[in-house]
């Protein structure tokens, strides 16, 4: 080689060089020539074949083009380098091969089809395609510049048709799971065919086609079909691989509306489901927890993710106005409770705060706080809170949430129990009171300020003597403290420790006030028919039947019921159970004053209409105070912005018609829709 070299060199030397450069091209154009020539008769009949003998005469002609440009080095350094026009040797060759392939049309199909057959064939998963090749020839296509106008369109619309034939097929055969599986190895093999052998610029085309006909044309099926039950199944692994894909394909909108339709339906169904109702609560809460794991593991704690759980939520609770607020007070209410199945204070901060969560979703937290009241009232004066600390950190969190005037309240309730301790302990210091009582009974009596505790029906009793006298008793003591207020005894939440002796053993019986009426009869006899009690106490029908019940058909039955039937009639007679026995020796059978009536509900919901309505007066009369004047959208428009309760327009027409009558306001004379305040 070295002498071919000097001796080239030397011709260059005897300005030989521009002849030598002429030859040079005109050889290697024979040679092209004659290498493509001898291909041709395979274009038609073996096109792989074809193929893979032009792979191999492209190896062969670069190969012969390296030692051209290393005997002509000389020539290529000093005189094509001096000439703009001339092509180096290596250039030149190369535009050489591709003029030829450029001047056979049928050449050039026959290589870009072979090649693109051979990608659809690796794609079927084909092992027997030579992968040698396929790269060689598309590096070849690169390296000549007839890749993108040979070889990359037919590419991209072989990839498209393809991808689209396989994502109907895989979607209809496939589980979900599986295919996703699919989508994500079918774009890791298009991104290494990318990085091995493709063009750089193909790579996001590419991508995009693989894209848009495996992901985002089927994503609405694959979100009908699959994220339900990922979700339900809490499948974290694939929920990630889901927001992944969707988020690769600018889709996360489309998940964001699944992930809303969801909560909707699972969390609907729960606030609808009225047989279930006792587990609202709870299946709301573990709901919630649930999904804001997927959304901190899964979803990349997306903003625009809890704005739509919110929204759904919202939603979802509100479905019913009223009773989720109320089935919520008694979840409190229940893990509240003495005796109730809970943990440590640990677990029931937890559970507070799970509550707290939905709370938030309620629009009706006038119902709540209704609800509530009414469940702390019983806790606290029946004493069957399981911690004063526990009930005051619950109110604070209330507090935080919706402010003072919120708890104001609930808080007045716990201030009048320390203030009752406090009357009580003077109470029983006071040697003027002392000297009045028999030494056998204990009396503790709580206070309780009319606008702080929720509104009690009065329920008349005749009382035993010797409790009449208690009260009046204690009733001197508290007026000469305190002149001017009014006591006014509720009977339907006394409750009382009778010592009770039967044949067996001697037991201590919690009872509440209505059934100390009752059991107190039974000193003076052992047989009473019911008109004899009905008589006897005064209590009213409805309460007395209750009241027989529980001390008779209940699990402690200190009274014998005749005849034997599940419902207390006017003709029953009640006999003093004497031969009655138990393993405990105090028995709580009060737990009919914790038991809420029908009646009861009733009248706590009926109490917040009422509230509602004055707050509606209030808000439209201090509306029209301030503009005068105003149209009935826009005040209705202005009342919305300012209720914090749901209501329906008829009934605020309904409260604008009572202000009408009421002569807070008048209608326009000219226009019937336009209302003016009348000072």
């Amino acid at each position: 080689l070295e002498v071919v070299y000097r001796a080239a060199e030397d011709l260059c030397l005897h300005k030989k060089a521009e002849l030598v450069y002429g030859n040079l091209q005109k050889e290697c154009e024979a040679q092209v020539v004659k290498v493509l020539g001898a291909l041709t008769p395979l274009q038609s009949v073996e096109p792989a074949s074809f193929l893979k003998e032009l792979e191999k005469a492209w190896q062969v002609y670069c190969n012969q083009l390296l030692t051209l440009r290393s005997i002509f080095l000389y020539l290529d350094r000093t005189f094509v380098l001096q000439q703009s026009t001339l092509k180096s040797i290596f250039d030149m060759g190369l535009h050489l091969f591709r003029q030829q392939i450029e001047k056979s049309p049928a050449t050039e199909r026959t290589l870009s089809a072979g090649l693109v057959e051979m990608v659809t064939q690796e794609r079927r998963g084909d092992t027997q395609v030579d992968r040698k090749v396929l790269k060689s020839l598309v590096k070849m296509l690169l390296l000549l510049g007839l890749y993108s106008k040979h070889f990359e369109r037919d590419f991209l619309q072989e990839t498209q048709r393809f991808y689209q034939t396989e994502g109907q097929e895989k979607m209809a055969e496939l589980e979900v799971l599986d295919y996703l599986v699919h989508c994500e190895r079918r774009l890791r093999e298009e991104e290494e065919k990318c990085s091995e052998y493709l063009d750089a610029f193909t790579f996001q085309p590419l991508t995009k086609i693989v894209e848009e006909c495996l992901l985002k044309k089927h994503l609405h099926t694959i979100l009908e079909k699959g994220f339900g039950p990922f979700m339900s199944d809490l499948k974290f692994q694939d929920l990630k691989r889901l927001y992944t894909l969707c988020d690769r394909v600018g889709s996360l909108d489309l998940l964001r509306v699944a992930l809303s339709n969801y909560v909707k339906q699972k969390a609907g169904d729960f606030v609808t489901d009225d047989k279930n109702s006792g587990q609202m609560v709870q299946n709301l809460i573990d709901l919630k927890a649930n999904i804001d794991k997927v959304l901190a593991d899964c979803f990349d704690n997306r903003e625009s993710f809890h704005g739509a759980l919110k929204e759904a939520f919202e939603y979802s609770i509100n479905l019913r106005q009223n009773r989720p607020a109320e089935l919520v007070a008694k979840y409190i209410d229940s893990k509240l409770r003495s005796g109730s199945k809970g943990g440590g204070d640990e677990e029931l901060e937890s559970t507070l705060d799970g509550v707290l969560v939905i709370f938030r979703y309620i629009s009706g937290k006038d119902v709540f706080e209704a609800f509530y009241k009414k469940d702390l009232a019983k806790r606290l004066l029946l004493g069957k809170s399981s911690s004063v600390d526990a009930e005051k950190n619950t109110i604070a969190k209330f507090k935080t949430e919706c402010g003072s005037q919120f708890t104001n309240k609930l808080e007045g309730m716990f201030k009048d129990i320390d203030i009752s301790r406090d009357i009580m302990t003077g109470f029983k210091n006071s040697a003027q009171v002392q000297s009045k009582l028999k030494k056998e009974m204990e009396l503790y009596v709580n206070v309780l300020t009319t606008g702080y505790w929720p509104t009690y029906p009065p329920i008349e009793a005749n009382l035993p003597q010797e409790l009449r006298e208690f009260q009046e008793v204690f009733k001197s003591y508290y007026l000469s403290k305190h002149s001017g207020r009014r006591l006014v005894w509720q009977n339907s939440l006394g409750q009382c420790v009778l010592k009770c002796k039967f044949n067996k053993a001697s037991k201590e019986l919690v009872v509440s006030l209505l059934q100390t009426v009752v059991l107190m009869l039974y000193n003076d006899a052992d047989k009473l028919t019911y008109e004899d009690i009905e008589k006897a106490t005064g209590i009213e029908p409805k309460e007395l039947k209750r009241t027989l019940q529980s001390l008779s058909l209940g699990k402690v039955r200190v009274l014998l019921k005749d005849p034997k039937t599940k419902e207390v009639n006017r003709t029953d007679t009640f006999t003093f159970h004497k031969d009655f026995k138990a393993p405990l020796y105090r028995l709580r059978i009060n737990q009919i004053q914790l038991k809420e009536t029908q009646e009861e509900n009733q009248n706590t919901t009926e109490r917040v209409f009422q509230d509602r309505q004055y707050q509606v007066d209030a808000a439209i009369v201090r509306i029209m105070k301030s503009r005068k004047m105003l149209s009935h959208t826009l005040l209705i428009s202005e009342l919305y912005s300012q209720l914090k309760f749901p209501i329906k327009p008829s009934d605020l027409k309904k409260r604008i018609e009572s202000l009408i009558d009421r002569e807070y306001l008048e209608r326009d004379e000219n226009n019937s829709n336009v209302f003016k305040y009348l000072a």
